[in-house]
C-alpha cells in the first residue's frame, strides 16, 4: 500500500509528533513501524521533551522559552532600528520585493505572494508611486481545490481593495497529502497591473539600484550575532 495509503494513521502521527510524542511512542500507539512514523513526521516542528518526563502534557521546554524570549528581543530591536518609514524607504523596499518576487516579462506588473501584509504593502506603494488606472488591476488566485474559494476571494478583496469582478478565474490545484502539508487557507494571490510603461519604469529603477556602486564594507556599529 505504501506510505500514501495510511492517510488516517499518517495524519494522527503528525498530530502526535507536534505534541512532542517520540517516534517509538507514536509507532506503538498506531501499530505501525517506527520507520514509517519517521518518514511521515520528518517535517513536523516539535519541542523535544526532557528525558526525565514520563507524561505528555508538560511545561514548555527551557530551550523553547529561550527561543521565544530571543524572538521578542529581536522584534523590539527591529522596531527601534527601523522606526518610521520614509517614502524613499518604502520605494527601496518595494523595488527589492519586486526584484525578488515580481514578474520580469515585459508588458505588466505581476506580484505574487501568500502573505497579505506584503500584497497590501506592494499595492499601497504602487498606488502612491504611480498614477494607475484601478480598472486595469486584476487578482488571480492559486488555491487548492478542497479549500473555500468564496472565503479566499472575500479575504483578498478586503486586503487589496480590488472588487470581486476584477478577480480572474482561479487556479484550483488538486491537493496531494503526500507532498504538501502546510497549506495557505486563502491561497496565493497574484496582483496584475497591465501597463507596459509602468512595468518598464519599475524595472529601470531596479536596474539602477543593481548597477549602483555598492556600499563600502564596514563592520563598525554592527551588533554581534553570537
Amino acid at each position: 500500500m505504501g506510505y500514501g495509503g495510511k492517510t488516517v494513521e499518517r495524519g494522527r502521527a503528525r498530530e502526535l509528533r507536534a505534541r512532542s510524542w517520540t517516534l517509538l511512542e507514536i509507532a506503538e500507539e498506531l501499530g505501525v513501524s517506527k520507520s514509517s512514523v519517521s518518514v511521515w513526521t520528518r517535517d513536523v516542528d516539535f519541542v523535544p521533551r526532557p528525558r526525565n518526563r514520563g507524561h505528555r502534557d508538560h511545561a514548555p521546554h527551557p530551550l523553547h522559552l529561550k527561543k521565544l524570549a530571543e524572538l521578542d528581543r529581536c522584534r523590539v530591536e527591529a522596531d527601534a532600528t527601523i522606526g518610521d518609514l520614509s517614502d524613499r524607504d518604502l520605494l527601496m523596499f518595494c523595488l527589492a520585493l519586486y526584484a525578488g518576487e515580481g514578474s520580469k516579462s515585459d508588458g505588466a506588473l505581476k506580484f505574487a505572494n501568500s502573505d497579505a501584509r506584503l500584497i497590501r504593502l506592494f499595492l499601497s506603494w504602487l498606488r502612491s508611486q504611480f498614477d494607475i488606472d484601478e480598472s486595469r488591476l486584476r487578482i488571480n488566485l492559486y488555491l487548492h481545490a478542497d479549500l473555500d474559494l468564496d472565503a479566499a476571494i472575500s479575504h483578498w478583496e478586503a486586503v487589496t481593495q480590488i472588487p470581486r469582478p476584477q478577480f480572474t478565474k482561479p487556479y484550483r490545484a488538486v491537493a496531494d497529502p503526500t507532498r504538501r502539508h502546510n497549506r495557505h487557507v486563502h491561497g496565493c494571490a497574484t496582483v496584475c497591473y497591465s501597463c507596459r510603461t509602468t512595468h518598464r519604469r519599475v524595472m529601470a529603477m531596479i536596474e539602477a539600484i543593481s548597477s549602483a556602486k555598492p556600499f563600502r564594507d564596514s563592520s563598525a556599529g554592527r551588533a554581534s550575532d553570537c
